[in-house]
């Protein structure tokens, strides 16, 4: 799987050591985030680079951080076809992925430690769409998921 990451600068510290995780796991990934704490990228320039390499199909799913994951999650929900959600447990990772099939986690990292971001991002990676649900409840997250990609065509214009 194919994992794009990006960061601003506040969140740099807690981006290299998702990435050194990913590395270890041997996911292969593509980091576009700040290189230092004193390199400059916007929360909005940082989810743009995510979100344009999933909508392309470089990367399978996306990490965005930032101070508190909400200003990237709101600048990546800007684009069709991504689904962004900012996350601030594990149980929220696991269920952005396995009830609304979210394909970009946000974090923050002025709320999370490292440890459970770590837990987070796993969480987020291993758990699929839908998964082990009964086929009846499984259907009706696939038309919710058919749903909202219809709202966006009306409003993504």
């Amino acid at each position: 799987m194919r994992i794009v990451i990006a960061n601003d600068k506040v969140a740099f510290e807690l981006k290299k050591a998702i990435v050194k995780k990913l590395h270890a796991e041997e996911y292969d990934v593509v980091d576009y985030g700040t290189m230092s704490s004193e390199e400059p990228c916007s929360h909005t320039e940082a989810a743009t680079r995510v979100t344009r390499s999933i909508r392309v199909g470089e990367a399978d799913r996306g990490i965005l951080l930032c101070g508190t994951g909400a200003g990237v999650a709101i600048a990546a929900n800007k684009y069709q076809g991504i689904y962004a959600v900012v996350a601030e447990s594990v149980y929220a990772a696991r269920r952005c992925r396995l009830i609304n099939d979210c394909n970009v986690l946000c974090l923050g990292a002025y709320i999370l430690g490292e440890p459970m971001a770590l837990e987070m991002v796993d969480a987020f990676l291993t758990t699929g769409f839908a998964e082990n649900f009964e086929e009846k409840r499984a259907e009706n997250l696939k038309r919710q998921r058919d749903i909202i990609t219809e709202i966006e065509k009306d409003n993504f214009k």
